[in-house]
């Protein structure tokens, strides 16, 4: 498996896919609000579901934090918002891409 990586800037509602030190792809996201913040810090992609339900959209990956994890979702309209309950949102299209390209142990680095 490629060495990928994930950084998250939430201030800039940007989540950037590195192989190696090269960005390779970077997509546009929801982040949490100002009552549930997307926490910062350093996790792995610990799960990934297919169909998760809900508004979770077509993929999860769940983050090694528990209850908080990358997914898509059934309001794209809220792209680019703080408006989540912390977990980072993405298009459907966008979630099944890096979905493809990255396994559980990828790191996950959350910018303050």
């Amino acid at each position: 498996m490629p060495n990928y990586r994930i950084i998250i800037y939430p201030a800039r509602r940007i989540l950037e896919l590195y192989q190696g030190t090269q960005r390779i792809r970077y997509y546009p996201i929801a982040v949490g609000k100002r009552s549930t913040p997307t926490p910062p810090g350093h996790y792995t992609i610990a799960a990934k579901t297919v169909h998760p339900g809900g508004v979770f959209g077509s993929r999860w990956l769940g983050l090694s934090i528990p209850h908080y994890g990358i997914h898509g979702t059934n309001n794209p309209s809220s792209i680019g918002q703080a408006v989540s309950k912390g977990c980072i949102r993405m298009h459907n299209h966008d979630v099944e891409n890096l979905f493809q390209l990255v396994g559980t142990g990828t790191p996950v680095t959350i910018m303050p």
